[in-house]
């Protein structure tokens, strides 16, 4: 049986597969668990938010019921980035976190995510924890033992919002992106408000776009997953560079003045070896995931920053992170960890971190790009396969193998299902782009013969 935690949460076809019922269900089991070891006397608390998505309302409407009736008292803080939420599960002394959120996906699916106390992302032992709870029996409390709700009238997200600004300023006046121009997309979704909000605090004058919200335009055609508004803003607007974030800003890509992407791994070497130059990279070291470019590694090497792998997903990267005291982590895909400020990815605070090195350092963001090339890469999305089979089965494990040994030592091949999609991921990385699409159709046409549902 497949497990109902996926990479980053349950996710899925919202009011199909994530249903209000399932969401209720979760509620209860997830205070069951993660509420069982507050201290008598003390009544658990939980803070609940969700991203711009319609299903959003019900959902969250759903596990914040289920979380009373399992005697938490919850604070609803409306629509915000998944990050915030996790910041003030800490910064609010609550037990656990609920963000109700599908991120990246297309509008009709949703997603439920949780943390624990500090505003971690959960184990996935915890997480088994939880679905094993669904279907038991459990003693309900009743009259005043069940919980209450509230809705927070907008005071956590400011408080949010002046400590993603207290990352970059040293004091209340101190505006370190003055004389920037930042052209942002917000994707129509949770960071429309906290994005361009915290980076005119610190500064910037900056460019917004698809930051209106309507409960169904969230992703379409815009964000971080599709960038190509963003590239043609930057270079109308005579930006000096552009971000774009993700449904709910968990994810933060770049765009150059020359409308250039800068993917997750440049913005993590640009990061890591700002960190390095001011003494602030424990380690020397940058925690990224095997789907990172082999040319963010090599150029690690070459300033003296190890790199070390997880299996892919920002909370894999955080668990490295945490076992070893290393300060910086990320994805390709645009997850930035800087767990000075942040206990998982923060789309709104790297930009805010890449906009102060761009004005620290004096360069152009293509500059600093240019520091960490990529080596030519090609990602196919295989879908309708069985994905459960893709590391085992023979067939495509053989093409695997004759692809590796195609390329040598001057490429890689990773085939990977995906956590949060009904899809097999086929990456490819070679001395040339045509190479790298070439081996990469090959395989992703075994993988779709091989694994056909």
């Amino acid at each position: 049986m497949s497990r109902l935690f996926g990479t980053d949460g349950v996710r899925g076809l919202a009011n199909q597969d994530v249903t209000a019922e399932l969401a209720l269900a979760l509620g209860g089991a997830a205070a069951r668990v993660l509420a069982a070891e507050v201290g008598a006397g003390h009544r658990p608390r939980a803070v609940v938010g969700r991203d711009p998505r319609a299903s959003g309302e019900f959902l969250a409407g759903a596990v914040s019921a289920g979380l009373a009736a399992a005697g938490v008292d919850v604070l609803i803080l409306g629509v915000l980035p998944t990050p915030a939420l996790a910041y003030l599960v800490s910064e609010l002394d609550a037990d656990l976190g609920v963000m109700v959120s599908a991120s990246h996906n297309p509008m009709p699916d949703n997603g439920i995510k949780f943390f624990a106390r500090g505003g971690l992302k959960l184990d996935d032992d915890v997480e088994d924890a939880i679905a094993a709870r669904l279907d038991e029996p459990w003693d309900r409390p009743v009259g005043a033992d069940v919980g209450r709700i509230r809705v927070d009238a907008g005071a956590a997200v400011a408080q949010y919002v002046k400590h993603l600004t207290a990352s970059v300023s040293t004091t209340l006046e101190h505006r370190p992106l003055e004389g920037l121009r930042i052209a942002i997309d917000c994707a129509n979704g949770a960071a429309s408000e906290v994005g361009p909000e915290a980076l005119r605090a610190a500064g910037a004058d900056v460019v917004v776009m698809n930051a209106s919200p309507d409960g169904r335009n969230i992703n379409e055609k815009c964000g971080s997953t599709h960038p190509e508004q963003l590239q043609a803003v930057v270079v109308a607007s005579e930006a000096d560079f552009g971000v774009a974030f993700d449904g709910d800003a968990d994810r933060c890509i770049a765009v150059d003045h020359t409308g250039t992407i800068v993917d997750g791994d440049q913005v993590l070497g640009i990061l890591a070896s700002a960190l390095k130059a001011d003494g602030r990279l424990p380690g020397d070291t940058l925690v990224v995931t095997v789907m990172s470019n082999l040319g963010l590694l090599l150029a690690m090497r070459d300033v003296g920053i190890n790199t070390v792998q997880t299996a892919v997903g920002d909370r894999y990267v955080l668990e490295e992170m945490r076992a070893h005291g290393y300060g910086l982590g990320g994805e390709q895909s645009g997850h930035i960890i800087l767990a000075e400020h942040a206990t998982t990815g923060d789309g709104v605070l790297a930009a805010l971190h890449l906009a102060a090195w761009v004005k620290a350092s004096g360069r152009r963001l293509a500059d600093l790009a240019s520091d960490v090339p990529r080596l030519p890469q090609t990602l196919v999305n295989v879908k309708g396969v069985d994905k459960g089979r893709a590391t085992t089965d023979v067939g495509v494990q053989t093409a695997v193998a004759k692809a590796e040994a195609l390329l040598g030592g001057t490429g890689r091949v990773l085939l990977r299902s995906s956590g949060t999609e009904p899809l097999v991921r086929v990456m490819v990385e070679a001395g040339s782009q045509d190479q790298a699409e070439s081996v990469a159709a090959e395989l992703a046409e075994v993988v779709r013969e091989r694994l056909a549902l």
